[in-house]
Formats: structure tokens, C-alpha cells, sequence
């Protein structure tokens, strides 16, 4: 064999062993973005102020908010459509500046929401069969169902591996990047005595806000029925968030209702927070984009 023929031989085997070698499998890809979200979530020590729009049945929100390490400064600008004046909305950033019961329950309930939601994304490689529906150089949209096999711990696992949908994963950084699901069937709890979601959907986006730290940009949860599951928020919410603007890791409370005191008085973005139609649309544009 000529070295031209061997060079090519080898390129051959290369080219063969190439995709086998590297190739994922769709549960390994889920738990591949898992393990990443899990590890990001674990060490990002980064602050925000970023403008939040929040429309639930009894309540509709506009504010700037500030994370710092004791907890979330907000400065409220509309409340239920209404304006606030600015001397009210730094009145109430005040008031809880003030309020130490409120901070701490305020972190409680955050670190709580945040245990649970990793609960249920360690879920996502054992919940569900996984099928790959489309791929680019950026991004893979995967489908999710049901494991039939698969035993749910508790009660909001028992939602969760009730529902189908699709995931969207950054490929090069194996983040989520969007995802959305409804419930197959009622979900009943004690025979109906305890509660009953007749039906269910969600959807959200995360973004990259800077390099390597993702923020969640969206999140739209509409659920029917009478089960109360999750503490700190309503079964029908639609939440966007926007305008992040890194602060340092280490700012105090003080500092942060400085700096959300000094953004500016804007105006609720209500045609692009139509509910989840708008997101909705946005994330099946990008799972078409993703085939």
C-alpha cells in the first residue's frame, strides 16, 4: 500500500469512527443539558436588575428588579394597569428594605422554588422517552412523552411526567434554550379529595444575557383545576423578564434600591405580553428553525 493509499484509508476510517465516537443519544443529550444547568445553577454567583412583567388573574406587574444576596429589591411602576407615583414606588422599596421578616421569607420561598425546580429537571433523562426531531449547527429540538415505567416520587413529579411536549437545547453551550409541554390527561390527587388539574400547559425561553450566564427570559404556566402545588405561584401566570444589566456579585440592598430608583419610568409592553400566544409563536418559530 502506497502512502497515498494508506492516507486515505485512514481518512475513511476517521470519517467512519468519527460519528459513532461522538454521536449522543437523545436521553444522552438531556442529560448532558441536565448536568450543565445543574452545575450552572450551582455556581452562578451573578446580580441582575432586569425589567419583569407579570400578569396573573387578581394581579398585573410591571417592575425593575435588583438581586442582590439577601433577596430581590423591586420598584414597583404599574400595579394592575395603574401607575404608581415615584414617591409611593420608592416608599415601597423602602418598606421592605425595612422589613427583615419579609426578606427572609422572601429568600426562603426563592431557595425553596429553586429546589424543587431542580428536582424536577433531574427528572427530565428518567420522566420521559426522548426523540430527536430536528437539528442545526446551534441548536436540537427534541420531543418528549411519558415513560411508562416510570414512578413519580411525589406530587409535582406526578404533573410533570404527565405531560408531552418538545425541549430546544443550545448545542454548544447544552442549555435549554426553550421549552413547552401540556398534560396528556387529568391529573387526580386522593380520588379528587385533594385536588384535580383537568388540564395544564407551560412554556419558557432562557437567553445567554452575557458570556456563559443565562437568565430566564419567560415563563407562561396555565393550569385548570383546584391542586394548589406550587406555593409561589398562581396555576394561570405569565412572566417576562428583559433589559439585564450585570451588577456586582456582592451588591447590597442599599445599593440595589439606588439602582432601581434610577432606571427609568417605562411603560408595559402589553402587545408582546399577550399571554402565551406571543411565546408560543416565538418558540415554535425556533423549533421550526432547529429541523
Amino acid at each position: 500500500m502506497t502512502k497515498k493509499q494508506a492516507c486515505f484509508v485512514w481518512i475513511g476510517v476517521f470519517a467512519l469512527a468519527y460519528p459513532v465516537a461522538h454521536a449522543q443519544s437523545p436521553q444522552q443529550i438531556v442529560q448532558q443539558v441536565v448536568n450543565t444547568e445543574h452545575t450552572a445553577d450551582k455556581n452562578d454567583r451573578s446580580r441582575w436588575i432586569y425589567l419583569e412583567e407579570i400578569r396573573k388573574p387578581q394581579q398585573q406587574l410591571l417592575q425593575w428588579v435588583a438581586t442582590t444576596p439577601e433577596g430581590e429589591v423591586e420598584r414597583v411602576l404599574e400595579k394592575n394597569s395603574q401607575r404608581l407615583p415615584e414617591s409611593q414606588q420608592s416608599d415601597l422599596v423602602q418598606k421592605f428594605l425595612q422589613d427583615a421578616g419579609a426578606r427572609r421569607k422572601q429568600v426562603a420561598q426563592a431557595n425553596h422554588d429553586n429546589r424543587q425546580i431542580d428536582d424536577l429537571l433531574q427528572l427530565l433523562p428518567v420522566a420521559f422517552r426522548w426523540t430527536q426531531t430536528g437539528e442545526t449547527a446551534a441548536l436540537s429540538r427534541l420531543h418528549f412523552e411519558p415513560a411508562p415505567n416510570f414512578h413519580p416520587p411525589t406530587r409535582e413529579a406526578r404533573v410533570f411526567s404527565s405531560m408531552t411536549g418538545d425541549l430546544i437545547v443550545d448545542n454548544r453551550q447544552h442549555r435549554i434554550r426553550a421549552m413547552s409541554g401540556h398534560l396528556l390527561h387529568p391529573v387526580v390527587f386522593g380520588g379528587g379529595i385533594l385536588g384535580k388539574l383537568k388540564s395544564g400547559s407551560f412554556s419558557l425561553e432562557q437567553e445567554q444575557v452575557a458570556p456563559g450566564l443565562w437568565e430566564l427570559t419567560s415563563f407562561h404556566l396555565h393550569f385548570d383545576g383546584n391542586a394548589f402545588l406550587f406555593k409561589s405561584i398562581s396555576l394561570q401566570e405569565d412572566d417576562n423578564r428583559s433589559g439585564f444589566e450585570r451588577e456586582p456579585s456582592t451588591i447590597s440592598l442599599d445599593q440595589a434600591a439606588r439602582a432601581v430608583m434610577s432606571r427609568p419610568e417605562v411603560q408595559g409592553t402589553k402587545p408582546a405580553f399577550a399571554s402565551r400566544t406571543s411565546t408560543q409563536a416565538i418558540a415554535d418559530s425556533r423549533l421550526q428553525s432547529a429541523r
